[in-house]
């Protein structure tokens, strides 16, 4: 079996919110994932507040990592308006931030955007009313689409999405029902199930359930490093 056939062993994980007082957070995890995946997934929220010394020491964490890394941003790397800041420390420390990108490890394609808020189903917020409404929801409408443009792009025959936002309800409950509108939008899984995808992993719902799926069947996990996980470890381990 050639290297672009075999199953890829894909490490996922997400809301790292690595603190500016944090001493080698991740360094050992980051070293445990490379001797047991072929790929590390982060999916957002890699920063506390978005600041460019978190995201410093973070990247002394990731150079310990012997494996690819891929990556999005979540809404802490926005908190203080640096996240350009952040991409370029973290691009130097060899993390490869999707977004605008599709990498592709061992026959498989990875795209992903960070996503955004605005509900699911018949329940979904429109585009209608204060002009401060259609903001958000213009939003929400731009990450689906720029989840399109990157899908449109991978041109391998597994296709893993990454996501910080959710695209889906079943990975959200144990949240608080009030707060699933601000915690993804179905916009994002309508836009995954246009497409061939193998699995989609997420964050952002640090209360939530591990795994769900899309209305077409594909696989759903929420990597948040407080959900817990079938091997018992903050990361998720899947084969693709």
């Amino acid at each position: 079996m050639s290297e672009r056939n075999k199953p890829l062993k894909l490490a996922a994980l997400a809301d790292l919110h690595v603190e500016e007082t944090a001493v080698r957070p991740y360094r050992e995890l980051f070293a445990e994932i490379s001797q047991r995946a072929d790929v590390l997934a982060l999916c957002g929220d890699l920063t506390n507040l978005g600041k460019p010394a978190e995201a410093e020491i973070l990247a002394q964490d990731l150079r310990s990592c012997t494996i690819p890394v891929v990556g999005v941003l979540g809404n802490h790397d926005h908190e203080s308006n640096q996240a350009g800041e952040i991409v370029r420390i973290l691009q130097d420390a060899g993390l490869k931030l999707l977004e605008d990108h599709v990498h592709e490890a061992n026959g498989v394609a990875f795209a992903g955007v960070k996503g955004f808020a605005g509900g699911f189903g018949s329940r979904m917020l429109s585009a209608f009313g204060e002009e401060a409404i259609k903001r958000f929801v213009a939003e929400t409408v731009a990450e689906a689409m720029r989840l399109e443009n990157a899908l449109r792009m991978a041109r391998a025959e597994r296709v893993v999405v990454l996501l910080h936002y959710a695209p889906i309800v079943e990975t959200l409950v144990g949240e608080a029902a009030e707060v699933f509108p601000f915690l993804g939008s179905s916009r994002l899984a309508e836009t995954i199930d246009r497409f061939d995808v193998s699995l989609v992993v997420h964050g952002h719902a640090h209360h939530g359930t591990y795994r769900g799926s899309t209305a077409k069947g594909v696989p759903v996990y929420n990597c948040a490093r407080p959900v817990a996980k079938p091997e018992g470890r903050p990361y998720a381990l899947l084969e693709v």
